[in-house]
């Protein structure tokens, strides 16, 4: 269970009880579970609301996933500038692919510079596409070889950082699931 740590219980409905519980407890990471369940449940008007509320608690992924919802359109209009928004708030509270996704917007918009700045900090917080991504512009001239290595660097001592046998464990259940 990602909110008391224990092995989820075989019985969804204690599962839903004690989500809502932390739900009812305005618990951002809750808020952002159920949020982001709904979601792939197509509620979309329920999840628009968990997300909402989490996003103003501060949860970055609420952010990023609410950034997702205007992109989509999906239970709201498309909207470019309250993604844009909500994925400069995401990437702000240190959210990678929200990160990587500034970057492709900065891209598009033809501020590569922006847009090689946004990569940096996503690969330095261990996010593997954005490192992959900066090789290429490297290719093209956008990034110096000195600043690629640094970022090759920062980005390694990131992902070593994130190594744990309790992640590996986790991993293992969830893949067996």
């Amino acid at each position: 269970c990602p909110f008391c740590r224990e092995l989820p219980s075989t019985d969804k409905e204690v599962n839903k009880k004690k989500e809502m519980e932390r739900v009812k407890a305005n618990d951002p990471a809750a808020l952002r579970y159920v949020g982001r369940r709904c979601c792939d449940e197509g509620d979309y008007d329920k999840a628009f609301e968990y997300l909402t509320k989490a996003a103003e608690l501060g949860n970055a992924d609420a952010h990023y996933q609410l950034g997702v919802i205007y992109y989509d359109g999906k239970g709201v209009e498309k909207d470019k500038e309250k993604e844009l928004f909500h994925l400069e708030k995401a990437a702000i509270g240190g959210h990678h692919i929200a990160r990587h996704n500034l970057a492709s917007i900065e891209e598009d918009n033809g501020d590569m510079e922006r847009a090689v700045k946004h990569l940096i900090i996503a690969a330095n917080l261990g996010y593997d596409k954005s490192m992959k991504e900066l090789w290429n512009t490297f290719k093209t001239g956008y990034i110096t070889k000195e600043d690629l290595d640094a970022t090759l660097r920062t980005h390694q001592a990131a992902v070593d950082e994130t190594k744990s046998e309790q992640r590996d464990i986790a991993d293992k259940y969830y893949r067996k699931r």
